[in-house]
């Protein structure tokens, strides 16, 4: 039983450290990444199609995005699309390929945008705490039950601190790591 609550502890706490550096990839940095246009949505065919369902995304520079849709009618619902997201960005179109320019952040833009990844980090932090609450809360529960001796219980209870301080650390990591790219020039 105690090996069960480790092990979804661990699943929640690392479900919560990826969901936070997925939020962070949809983030624009001053450099070119294909995940920027992952939560752009389409309208074409008579639906809402992912971008990248429907044209390939790719990073052939620094500062540039090139969108290669597979179906050429579909340029200008594409470039709508971009042009509607909070991205900020301006898409060109040449007729085969659209080219996206990515613009260099401003200092205040970069400022802003540390504020945020810092806030989403808080919110990592505390969706990790939450699952080690609920899991502390679990083993008390089964102590007083008679499922786990008391000893066995603030071994469990210690080890769980362990692995939540672990997945905050990973957060804190992967915060530097986005902060560091964030403000590079």
């Amino acid at each position: 039983m105690p090996n069960e609550l480790e092990k979804e502890a661990q699943s929640k706490m690392a479900k919560s450290v990826e969901a936070f550096a997925h939020e962070l990839s949809t983030i624009r940095t001053g450099r070119a990444s294909t995940a920027l246009l992952d939560s752009i949505e389409v309208e074409a065919y008579g639906s809402r199609m992912k971008l990248n369902q429907m044209a390939n995304v790719a990073a052939p520079e620094p500062r540039l995005l090139l969108i290669t849709p597979w179906d050429k009618s579909q340029m200008g619902a594409i470039e709508k699309a971009i042009l509607a997201s909070p991205l900020d960005l301006t898409p060109g179109n040449d007729g085969h390929v659209i080219r996206i320019p990515i613009p260099q952040l401003t200092e205040e833009r970069r400022k802003d945008l540390v504020k945020l990844v810092g806030k989403l980090a808080e919110e990592a932090r505390v969706a990790i705490r939450n699952v080690r609450r609920s899991v502390i809360d679990e083993i008390k529960k089964k102590q007083k039950d008679g499922e786990i001796p008391e000893d066995d219980a603030h071994k469990l209870t210690e080890h769980i601190q362990k692995i939540t301080d672990e997945y905050i650390e990973k957060v804190e990591e992967t915060l530097k790591t986005k902060e560091a790219e964030i403000m590079e020039v």
